[in-house]
């Protein structure tokens, strides 16, 4: 059965936008990613969320984990658990590997779940 597959639109408009700011995620003292390249994706009433790069985070840190969720908007999302010194962060990030047309800008970036890592933007 194919999944439901949605563009965004008036009632749930998405976008995806470069930063303005420095993105800065940290794990306990472990600092993930600095930089200045990511974007914020805004979907609909949802809290803005910054994808980084992957390029610009050490692999040694990312483990791909076997959890894979479905969004009707964006497609596909695999996820990653985060090795620190201090431990592993199950599931700590997610990517598109090959998002929807509408939100196609995010491939080959990753987002983090704030309430697993510490994300500043400055």
């Amino acid at each position: 059965m194919a999944q439901a597959r949605l563009i965004p639109d008036d009632t749930h408009p998405i976008t995806v936008e470069a930063s303005t700011g420095q993105v800065r995620v940290r794990a306990g003292e472990t600092i993930v990613v600095d930089t200045a390249k990511s974007l914020v994706l805004q979907e609909s009433t949802y809290p803005p969320v910054a994808y980084v790069p992957l390029a610009a985070i050490d692999p040694a840190l990312l483990r791909p984990s076997d959890t894979e969720t479905y969004c009707p908007y964006k497609g596909n999302a695999s996820y990653y658990d985060l090795i620190t010194p201090d431990g592993v962060i199950e599931d700590a990030a997610w990517t598109y590997a090959e998002p929807y047309d509408a939100v196609s800008d995010i491939a080959g970036h990753l987002a983090f779940y704030p309430s697993k890592v510490v994300i500043t933007i400055s």
